[in-house]
């Protein structure tokens, strides 16, 4: 049945196939989705572009931080296999998204996303890849740096907690992957100030102690049982 509604979908003009998704979205997040947002503010007060960086629980999490970032119209980064599965095939259809092709130099992906940012238009990324299988950061990938490096966007961090059991993850089938009752917290922290590069460290020194940085911004709006391997840079 989902395949043969997406197949319908895809035959109507985009603009009316997205807002028909995006209706039942919504419908579907205030049934199952008691959301709670914190330091919007910060948001409001920042300059934009903006590259907003959030931990990965589920895959209700860009579904939910679309809701949350409706008003800046962002696009998120997203990894291209999501267009395989006839649910997330779905999800795309709800939140504006520009693929990447996860551990590999995707060039053209990259110079698309640099370009979105360029034009003024701010973007969602989930630096460490995939999800977390326990609810726990893992560490993350290096191609934030790049974004940000490109673009001299500002960063903002998010911290997501509760979308892993709004939907949790069913490795053998995402396809089966159910929504459920739960009260997710998104936490929007302060711009963060990427450093510059002091002369004695390598590119590799600089660019470990930037990653960690950033991550351990997500990690510290997050309870402690969320912050995974970034948990002991924090007090």
């Amino acid at each position: 049945r989902i395949r043969l509604l997406i197949k319908i979908l895809e035959c109507l003009p985009p603009q009316i196939s997205k807002h028909m998704v995006g209706v039942a979205v919504n419908a579907v997040l205030k049934k199952y989705a008691k959301i709670q947002v914190e330091g919007y503010e910060n948001i409001e007060s920042a300059e934009k572009p903006i590259i907003f960086i959030s931990n990965h629980l589920s895959n209700a999490d860009g579904l939910v931080l679309n809701k949350v970032l409706e008003k800046e119209d962002a696009t998120f980064v997203s990894g291209v296999k999501l267009s395989n599965n006839s649910f997330t095939r779905l999800g795309v259809l709800a939140v504006k998204t520009t693929p990447i092709i996860p551990n590999s130099p995707d060039k053209d992906g990259i110079k698309k996303i640099v370009g979105i940012l360029k034009s003024g238009n701010s973007i969602v990324v989930f630096p460490e890849g995939t999800r977390s299988r326990n609810g726990s950061m893992i560490q993350a990938k290096s191609g934030i740096l790049l974004l940000q490096r490109l673009s001299k966007a500002t960063v903002i961090p998010i911290g997501l907690s509760g979308t892993e059991m709004l939907m949790p993850i069913n490795d053998e089938n995402m396809g089966k992957e159910k929504f459920h009752q739960a009260v997710v917290t998104v936490k929007i922290g302060e711009p963060i100030q990427v450093p510059n590069k002091e002369k004695e460290e390598t590119k590799k020194e600089y660019e470990e102690r930037v990653l960690n940085q950033l991550m351990i911004s997500i990690a510290a709006l997050l309870p402690e049982k969320y912050r995974g391997v970034y948990g002991r840079y924090i007090d």
